[in-house]
């Protein structure tokens, strides 16, 4: 409306020169093209609402449904799993190898200390009761084999997740060593 008015007003002026004449036109082109895009991009947008529905579960989805396991992994209990890596069986004996164990307390304080305290948990989880809830075999594995251990292996997953993604590093002990730690591990009570 205001440039309408302004452009009456000139008008007079400059209608002699036909550039001009064309550059007015453009402008009020422009200028009802502006508002007509301007005015179909907005508007109220009405949503659909769907009815509430209830719909009772059948028997079979009832009995179907499978409870998840809440525990935290680092107190779960699972002495089936191995875990995958290089150890398929590990035999201890009746009574604990107090040098096996006293060298496994050197490594664990080389080597495992950075992360795991022996009674609570660090920035890992702590050792003390892990034959407990483990596998000798899985405690090795987890110690030689960390990686793959958290790629593949479900509980090594679910400590990942339980430390805050903090996995553990591969101290590249050898069997040998990896060993005297779990002997270790069945001193701390």
């Amino acid at each position: 409306m205001i440039f309408i008015m302004f452009f009456n007003y000139i008008r007079p002026y400059f209608c002699a020169n036909k550039k001009f004449i064309i550059m007015i036109k453009s402008l009020k082109f422009m200028t009802v093209l502006f508002f007509v895009l301007l005015m179909s991009c907005g508007g109220k947008e009405e949503k659909k609402k769907e009815p509430f529905t209830l719909k009772k579960k059948t028997e079979t989805e009832s009995t179907v449904a499978v409870k998840k396991d809440n525990t935290l992994a680092s107190v779960r209990i699972d002495l089936e799993n191995k875990g995958i890596g290089p150890i398929k069986s590990v035999q201890l004996g009746s009574e604990i190898d107090q040098s096996m164990a006293t060298h496994g307390a050197d490594v664990y304080k080389k080597m495992c200390t950075a992360c795991h305290r022996p009674d609570k948990k660090f920035i890992g989880p702590a050792p003390i009761g892990v034959l407990e809830r483990r596998t000798p075999e899985w405690i090795m594995n987890m110690i030689l084999n960390p990686e793959e251990m958290v790629q593949k292996d479900p509980l090594a997953k679910d400590l990942l997740m339980e430390f805050n993604g903090s996995p553990m590093a591969n101290q590249n002990l050898t069997q040998e060593e990896a060993r005297a730690v779990l002997e270790y591990f069945r001193t701390l009570k």
